[in-house]
């Protein structure tokens, strides 16, 4: 028996093989993104694609932001970078807010740190009511501030 591989398929099967390598070693050695762009990002497609949903602010947290840990030693080890604005001892405003879909209540935070503009700070109070913006397809992804929208009033 005699295994005749067509050359055509060995090229095709290497090329995969070398997309595959590549595409690893760019993802292990790739600089981690900055939490703060990818925040922003993650709240401009929100307001983008969101539908919207009635919802309650249930508190404003002051948090101290913390160092982001390293994820590990070696050399592979990837670094999240800390967030710029937030060195050790600096506060971080989070809202904690709630909403529910479909008979499913959510409650989460959002931090709102350098989005105060878009706030009224001193109006705001737990159990006032507030619109949620959330992703249908993955409804614990939510926002109640982003950049150019408020769902606070």
């Amino acid at each position: 028996m005699k295994w005749d591989i067509d050359w055509r398929v060995g090229i095709g099967a290497a090329a995969v093989v070398a997309v595959a390598a590549g595409m690893t070693l760019r993802h292990m050695f790739q600089k981690p993104e900055n939490p703060e762009e990818e925040e922003r990002r993650r709240r401009f497609q929100l307001n983008q694609i969101g539908r919207i949903v009635e919802g309650h602010v249930v508190e404003l947290v002051e948090a101290l932001a913390s160092k982001a840990p390293d994820s590990g030693t070696g050399l592979f080890a990837r670094r999240k970078a800390a967030l710029p604005s937030a060195g050790p001892g600096a506060a971080r405003r989070l809202v904690r807010y709630s909403y529910s879909i479909s008979g499913v209540t959510y409650e989460t935070a959002q931090d709102v740190t350098g989005l105060e503009e878009r706030l009224c700070l001193e109006r705001l109070a737990a159990g006032q009511p507030a619109s949620v913006k959330y992703d249908p397809s993955n409804p614990t992804n939510s926002i109640l501030v982003a950049d150019d929208w408020s769902g606070l009033s």
